[in-house]
């Protein structure tokens, strides 16, 4: 084999592996039967966006007659056979972990699935009324022939394909779409069985006769397509940036398939007019044993009459750095303090923003946005802000990915508010997480940061791990504010005082602290690093590491979901330790540790160690300073690496295997930190 075959992992086969780790969260028996269906959901939804964007992406890469290798060696043609077989096999398995595990344990807790055929007398008629009162209205059967053409079905939409046969011995074809508007998941009641239902689509294929009246029905197939989502923006001809995007969403919607799955034992015939009229090959169809559209259960374990069959998510506790403290303005002058998300609750940020807006004393707000919640409380703080006459800044990143809509919309809110609205940068994300505040004292101008591993977003606040960091020191808090000027305005980029910036810096940053751990190793001295991301790629930074473990530096991976990097190469990477943890929360922090001769020096971004985020995004590398916070820090990657239940270990062939638990204990991480929050705040 090829040395570099050997030396680098492709990124969309290594990423099929992470979600093959979400999906082994849906076969723990130790979890609640529905927290097992929310795992089976996550891991359909992401399996979904990988079509739409990286499947779509090397597609398109074909359609172009790109041959250019990846980083494993592996052409557009070769990646993406590749990729065939391993989601074949993932979406296999995850219709055999429905249909042999979870559906098997819901029979136990009384919750069964009807067909049509399946319905007694009572239930048969209530069927019949919901479909006469609900779907009737909502359907639309739609002829295929010569003066109708196929129809151009949404993306993700679950439909049906219809053969009938008229007057003549002509086959004719029609497809029905099933509404999204109306519940997937039809309550039956069942008194005495416990609780029953039936799927919608499985009520409208039983109903046939009544949308296609006076023909015969010879065969149907429900389906659905998986279409190219990604948005393609030339941002130097859009002259106005949220319009350009607002027009790509609405083709989002329509985009080339990548992908049709359909339900087994569907007929030949139907399943050769589908892939006609689609343009789809064998390969890029997927005949599943059971309802389509796996990510729909997330709709299902909402169901208030079962919550008991949902584990109950850790509470958030009061952030331990902020008790006794009435003045937040005052503690963060006394020390910098720390935001441990979600043991730690959000809303001490939320506390910081309207003490801000309310504060007669503050000048100005000046805050990135990449992801907020829907219905989000910081854009009407913001809104306050500006209508209390105070400066507010607000950088929306509009290309965030699926979230482009929502941004839009808060885009307008916040400028017809008074708010100074950028919209992003030409060219580069902006996936730093800052939010400025400049107030009026009685000594002069002071400033205060907030800077974060994630998005100001009070939801995802809840279940993803994060750190945030709150300081007034002066050299961060003039770099932050450098950096608005760089986002906003034309200022060119000069030297931070404390902080790496992307694309100007991040990179020899990063590369200055590997060397130096390499020079210390060269000289006898302990060398150490333990890098906690969630994902590796970049070829240049993996070859950096790769001459660290050479030289005897002992490199600690851990990495949520990527990793192109090969460990337990002999002689290239022997001191390299890739680990991966999925377990309740998702692991979203990124802290960079580094040895420095037994003078560590930490820090804390948003950034992965991606090309992306490196050359093509506006990031941040912020110091971690305070010795208790280092401290705190510290120990939080130490009870992580001691994690046994939930750490996957990546071999040297790419692929992940659990801790080998013998003579160890028993620790589960995520367990261990909400403990020691609710501990920590007794104290």
């Amino acid at each position: 084999m090829d040395k570099d075959l050997r030396m680098y992992i492709n990124r969309e086969l290594s990423w099929l592996m992470f979600n093959d780790r979400v999906l082994d969260e849906a076969y723990d028996k130790e979890r609640k039967i529905f927290t097992r269906l929310k795992f089976l959901a996550i891991t359909a939804s992401n399996l979904d966006e990988f079509f739409m964007v990286r499947v779509a992406g090397i597609k398109q890469q074909l359609a172009a007659k790109y041959t250019k290798k990846d980083i494993s060696g592996r052409t557009p043609e070769e990646q993406l056979r590749a990729i065939e077989i391993e989601t074949h096999q993932m979406m296999k398995k995850m219709y055999s972990c429905l249909n042999k595990s979870l559906l098997p344990e819901l029979a136990l807790d009384k919750i069964h699935f009807k067909k049509i055929e399946q319905l007694n007398e009572r239930q048969r008629l209530f069927v019949d009324d919901f479909f006469d009162e609900y779907c009737f209205p909502s359907l639309t059967p739609l002829a295929v022939d010569v003066g109708r053409p196929f129809p151009l079905l949404q993306n993700k939409s679950i439909n049906i394909a219809v053969i009938l046969n008229g007057d003549t011995d002509n086959e004719l074809f029609g497809v029905v779409q099933v509404p999204s508007v109306l519940p997937r998941f039809i309550d039956i009641h069942s008194e005495e069985n416990g609780y029953e239902f039936i799927f919608l689509e499985d009520i409208i294929l039983g109903h046939l006769n009544k949308l296609f009246d006076g023909y015969k029905i010879i065969d149907s197939l429900v389906f659905r397509i998986t279409r190219d989502a990604d948005l393609d923006i030339n941002e130097d001809e859009a002259e106005d940036l949220l319009i350009q995007i607002e027009k790509n969403i609405k083709r989002r919607r329509w985009g080339a398939p990548v992908r049709l799955e359909i339900q087994k034992k569907a007929g030949k015939n139907i399943k050769k007019i589908l892939q006609k009229r689609l343009e789809i090959s064998d390969e890029e169809i997927y005949e599943l044993s059971g309802h389509l559209d796996l990510s729909s259960w997330f709709d299902f374990i909402i169901n208030k009459k079962m919550v008991h069959l949902l584990d109950e998510m850790p509470v958030p506790q009061k952030s331990v750095d902020f008790i006794e403290e009435e003045d937040i303005f005052e503690a963060i002058r006394n020390k910098d303090r720390m935001l441990h998300l979600p043991y730690e609750s959000f809303d001490k940020v939320l506390e910081f923003i309207d003490l801000a807006v309310k504060d007669p004393q503050v000048l100005a707000i000046k805050q990135t946005l990449y992801r907020v919640s829907k219905n989000s409380p910081i854009i009407d703080k913001l809104i306050q802000a500006a209508e209390n006459g105070k400066q507010v800044t607000v950088v929306v990143e509009l290309k965030a990915r699926f979230d482009e809509a929502n941004n839009i919309i808060w885009a307008r809110k916040l400028e017809k508010a008074g708010c100074h609205v950028v919209y992003g940068f030409p060219n580069l994300k902006i996936h730093c997480k800052a939010l400025l505040v400049v107030r009026k004292e009685e000594d002069g101008i002071r400033r205060y940061v907030h800077l974060s591993t994630g998005n100001y977003n009070e939801f995802t606040a809840r279940i993803y791990e994060d750190i945030g960091l709150f300081t007034c020191k002066n050299e961060i808090c003039k770099d932050i504010s450098n950096l608005f000027n760089v986002i906003t305005g034309f200022t060119r980029h000069k030297q931070y005082n404390k902080i790496f910036a992307a694309p100007a810096d991040l990179r020899s940053g990063f590369e200055y602290f590997i060397n130096r751990e390499i020079k210390n190793a060269q000289s006898g001295k302990k060398a150490y690093m333990i890098i906690k991301i969630n994902s590796l790629v970049d070829k240049q930074i993996i070859n950096k590491l790769y001459e660290a473990s050479e030289a005897g530096v002992h490199v600690e991976l851990m990495i949520r979901g990527i990793c192109c990097l090969v460990p337990g190469i002999q002689g290239v990477s022997d001191n390299i330790t890739v680990r991966s943890i999925v377990g309740t929360f998702l692991e979203h922090s990124r802290i960079y540790y580094f040895y420095n001769n037994d003078n560590p020096e930490i820090y804390l971004s948003s950034a992965d160690w991606m090309e992306r985020n490196l050359d093509r995004r506006i990031e941040v590398l912020f110091p971690v300073e305070e010795s208790s916070l280092k401290e705190r820090i510290t120990g939080i990657l130490d009870i992580e690496l001691a994690d046994t239940e939930k750490t996957r270990i990546q071999q040297n062939d790419g692929t992940y295997k659990k801790m080998d638990r013998r003579g160890k204990e028993a620790i589960e991480a995520q367990k261990v930190l909400h403990e020691k929050a609710i501990n920590d705040l007794k104290k």
